[in-house]
This record gives structure tokens, sequence and C-alpha cells, in this order.
């Protein structure tokens, strides 16, 4: 499974990235404002420090102004995804972008039928959000797993990125779902490297190496 980092912060980017923890990386307007910077500014440092797909949003509503921010995202560089809403206005626009060469990522997905849909336009990823159908009394990865069902029933291209990742286990239970990628914020894939068993048996190797009164170095 890939993992794409969800943040404008370029700090959190490079960490990641030079640990080849980072395939990819997620932004929507949310992610810029927080992060205080011109969005195509952030995004085109983003994409000098990521050789995968950065995806940026448009933040039009009707089709033809998403395809016209859409094009000049895509110009800021070759590795740009454009994102855009899971609308119909949306669908039309990932039709015209993805017909131009584009990758298209089509965003806020709550629903089996919205991503056949979008796979039917051409989308390269589709981004169904666990952690938002979670906070409802839904189980968002029902709804990952639906979607692997219905791709591969008809041998679908897009790929499933599984979005709005609130923990670790959400990371690995993606990945055992079959999700081609998952987009989490730093915190989350830095926390997969935690267990409570690991900073004990570390815990007592230090206690224990102490007691040597030896030096490695």
């Amino acid at each position: 499974m890939k993992f794409f980092v969800d943040t404008a912060e370029i700090d959190q980017i490079k960490e990641l990235n030079d640990l080849g923890m980072v395939d990819g990386v997620t932004t929507n307007p949310s992610l810029i404002l927080k992060s205080g910077r011109d969005i195509l500014e952030v995004t085109k440092e983003i994409c000098s420090i990521v050789s995968g797909p950065v995806s940026a949003e448009v933040v039009a509503l009707k089709a033809d102004d998403m395809i016209a921010e859409g094009r000049k995202l895509a110009a800021i560089a070759p590795n740009i995804a454009v994102k855009v809403p899971l609308t119909w206005d949306g669908l039309k626009a990932c039709k015209v972008l993805t017909g131009e060469g584009m990758m298209v990522n089509v965003t806020l997905c709550f629903s089996a039928n919205q991503a056949l849909l979008a796979a039917k336009a051409g989308a390269t990823f589709i981004s169904p959000f666990i952690g938002r159908l979670d906070d409802i009394n839904i189980d968002g990865l029902d709804l990952i797993a639906d979607i692997r069902t219905i791709y591969d029933n008809y041998g679908f291209e897009t790929q499933i990125l599984a979005a709005s990742i609130r923990s670790a286990n959400h990371m690995s239970e993606c990945a055992k779902i079959g999700a081609d990628v998952a987009t989490a914020p730093a915190a989350v894939i830095k926390a997969m490297a935690n267990h409570v068993l690991t900073d004990k048996g570390l815990e007592g190797f230090m206690k224990d190496w102490a007691k040597t009164g030896q030096k490695i170095i």
C-alpha cells in the first residue's frame, strides 16, 4: 500500500520523504489555510520534494470553473493530481481533465455508488473518507471493502485512496482490505511505529545494559 501524507507542512513532508515513507501528498483548502502560505507557491515546493502524485484541490463548484482551475493547478508540475469533489459537476470536470491526460483525485466520497461513478468518469484516485463516516456511526472501513469488491469485479483502474485516516489501526486495516493508497497526517504515520511492548522491551534492555558498565562508542 502506498503512503500519502495529508499535509501542506514542508518540514513534515521532508522528514517522511527522507525515510522513504512518502509516495505522494494530499492537500486541501483547510490544510492550505493551516500552512498560511499561497496555494500555488506551497504546492510547487511540495512537488519539488516528492516525486509521486501531489493532490491540489479546486475550489470552484461549477464544472467549467473546476476545469479552468484544474488546468492551472496541473501546470504547476507534472506530478499534480487535480482534486475535485464528488458532485455531478466534479464528475464532469474529472472526465474532461482525465481526457486531457491529467491525474484526477475525486474526493469526499461516502458511498460505493459514488465510487462507481468516479471510476466510470475516469478518476485516477477515489478518496473515501473513513473517519467522517465513523463519526456518524457508519464503519468507514466497510466502504473501503465495498469499493475494492466493485472495482475488482469490473477491472476498474481507479486507485482507492483511503482518506480521513484517524489512527494507525485505520492504516493496517486499509492495507488488509487492499486499499491502493492511504493518506494520513504525519503524526498517524509516525504512530505506526509505536507499540507498548516495544517500549517495555527497550526499557528492559537499557536497564540491563547500564548494569554491564560497558560502552559501544
